[in-house]
């Protein structure tokens, strides 16, 4: 076959395999040309999930006859001239009217505002039809229908009405967050309806029609510049969290963007504040030069490309950690509704609920009668104890402060009740030998001590990093720990590189490692079970990865271990101790694995509970 000019239809079907994707895709490239001609009411609705329609009515500028017959021509568009260094449209490329048309039956009707009628073109597989006069309000109507009929082999990868709807729902979603001023409606007999009323400037009310109420009580405001860059927006506190990145927004000038380079830099962000396989919300807003991004990375617009990547993953970075420094220090008030959910009276569980009741016995005395497959401590898969009654879960463990012999006693009157005013309370007592509970000013705050520990010593690991090499204290006999050869090789090539941490080993034998130092802040840790699981956190790197890249990682671990334990006994001068620490320390909100130190619990909570209120 010899080199010749493929057909234009064939061209716009070729085309419309990268911007046309699934029927989202149509929407969004509909609703982006709406909003960029000026409307302020957008409406949609779908049915069967967008295959068997589309439809998009706005109240824009609408187009005359010579616009709307160039529209559905292939790169003709009314907000590009010379140059791609200065894109201030969310379209540009010309491609998707044509594309569509090219796939499925689309047809235009328009009316600008000084126009007596409107103007309608079709188009079916790209065959058009002439232009003919309409009846129409101002703005622009576009249906698609019978989506894929053209080209029926997309119409097998497509997923079930149900997901594609689904997909469609995000889209607007996205978008209108984006775009506050203006007005979203969201329709068809596949869903219920989506009404976002516009709000103006008012981003935070925008965010919260669409991602909840509870959004604005659970996060952070962002506002950082670094030169030519500026950062705005919302961050979700760490413990409170998601189990996929769909609560990610991203906007770079305005356009919504799913880049792989700023979702890294957010979960890079939170990297010692979030569990594993847990995701942070944040809903950001990026401003620089047109000329410093490139949006014309794919015909679909969702990637962009930064001339200075480093700088917009630093700034991004280094606001978020600034925020949840300054502001992150609290416990969601999502875990204090579920508390407060948790103290209900037993009266109003449901009957099948196995209760612990009370009652009084034959004389006189308190008596609890636990029901059927009762808690109990020492077997409750909730919270390892680690032995009751049996020890301390280590032979000796870091104190908090300097105090006397840790005592269980709960009764010492000498304790400063001036510290109630502080923000973590004064401590009352300790309770199941884990939780500290505190009498703050208007509440109450419960406090998982080992959690709370960990994230201190956290802290103190990071301090000792920036400022040089942890201090380490030499074991009088060298501990010797057998691995398998191959974690040993990994801690042997990593020795060098461990020892900064105050963590001194060598090889010893083929199967063995010995542990001459260990880091001084960590006391008499398990030394043995924290070799093994640095063993554990370098196998999982890759080898190319350079430990000193996982900074963090490596003092979280050894943060875990050299933490006051479930089970351990604390006087009152210790608790009060702890409390003020984690007053002082950034972070303390939540432990290096993502869960909360503390639960908060006001005064006026409570007093909802025994119907005071």
């Amino acid at each position: 076959m010899r080199v010749h000019q493929l057909p234009e239809t064939l061209i716009n079907q070729i085309a419309a395999g990268e911007v046309i994707e699934r029927p989202a895709s149509v929407v969004k490239e509909l609703v982006e040309n709406a909003i960029d001609a000026g409307a302020c009411r957008i409406e949609i609705a779908t049915a069967a999930g967008g295959k068997a329609l589309i439809r998009v009515i706005d109240d824009g500028l609408g187009m005359d006859a010579e616009d709307l017959t160039l529209a559905v021509r292939r790169h003709c568009t009314s907000k590009l001239d010379q140059r791609l260094d200065d894109i201030s449209t969310l379209g540009f490329r010309g491609e998707a009217l044509p594309s569509i048309g090219s796939v499925a039956r689309l047809t235009i009707r328009s009316r600008p505002k000084d126009m007596p009628h409107a103007n309608e073109v079709s188009l079916a597989g790209g065959v058009p039809a002439p232009l003919r006069p309409a009846a129409a309000n101002q703005g622009t109507t576009v249906e698609v229908r019978d989506l894929f009929f053209a080209t029926p082999a997309r119409l097998k990868f497509l997923k079930s009405d149900r997901a594609e709807t689904a997909a469609i729902t995000e889209i607007v979603r996205r978008i209108a967050i984006a775009f506050p001023a203006v007005r979203f409606t969201l329709s068809g007999p596949d869903r219920s309806t989506l009404d976002l009323p516009a709000t103006g400037e008012d981003r935070l009310a925008r965010i919260a029609q669409v991602l909840g109420d509870e959004f604005a009580a659970n996060t952070i405001a962002l506002d950082a510049t670094r030169e030519e860059v500026g950062l705005t927006g919302h961050i979700g506190l760490p413990t409170w969290n998601k189990a996929n990145s769909l609560s990610q927004y991203a906007f770079v000038n305005g356009r919504p963007v799913q880049d792989k380079q700023i979702l890294t830099a957010i979960r890079a962000a939170y990297s010692d504040t979030l569990p594993r396989g847990r995701y942070p919300v944040a809903v950001l807003w990026i401003t620089l030069d047109p000329a410093l991004v490139d949006v014309n990375v794919h015909p679909a617009k969702s990637d962009v490309r930064f001339r200075d990547p480093g700088l917009v993953r630093g700034l991004i970075i280094g606001a978020i950690r600034q925020a949840l420094i300054s502001g992150g220090d609290r416990a969601s008030p999502s875990a204090s509704t579920g508390l407060a959910q948790a103290f209900r009276s037993p009266g109003t569980f449901h009957e099948a609920s196995p209760v612990t009741r009370f009652g009084y016995g034959q004389s006189g005395g308190l008596t609890v009668a636990a029901s059927a497959g009762g808690w109990h401590a020492t077997t409750s898969p909730s919270r390892p104890l680690n032995g009751v009654g049996t020890g301390f879960s280590e032979p000796s463990q870091p104190e908090i402060a300097e105090t006397v012999m840790p005592s269980a006693r709960s009764d010492d009157s000498s304790a400063d009740l001036s510290t109630v005013e502080n923000p973590l309370g004064a401590a009352r007592t300790q309770i199941h030998e884990n939780y500290i509970v505190a009498q703050t000013r208007d509440g109450l705050v419960i406090v998982d001590q080992h959690a709370a520990h960990e994230r201190l010593v956290f802290e103190r690991f990071k301090t000792a990093l920036k400022a040089g090499k942890v201090a380490s204290q030499i074991l009088l006999l060298p501990e010797i720990i057998d691995l398998p050869e191959d974690d040993c090789d990994r801690l042997a090539e990593r020795a060098e590189d461990l020892a900064e941490f105050g963590l001194v080993l060598e090889r010893f034998g083929p199967g063995a490692i010995a542990v001459r130092e260990t880091p001084s802040m960590l006391g008499e840790a398990d030394v043995a079970g924290l070799v093994r699981d640095m063993a554990d956190e370098i196998a999982e790197w890759d080898s190319s990865t350079g430990l000193r890249d996982r900074l963090e990682a490596v003092a979280s671990t050894m943060a875990c271990h050299g933490s006051v334990r479930s089970g351990r006994r604390l006087v009152t001068e210790e608790m009060n101790a702890l409390l003020r620490e984690m007053e002082r320390t950034p972070g303390s909100g939540q432990c290096n694995h993502g869960r909360p130190t503390y639960i908060e619990l006001k005064l006026t909570d409570i007093e909802k509970l025994f119907s005071r209120r």
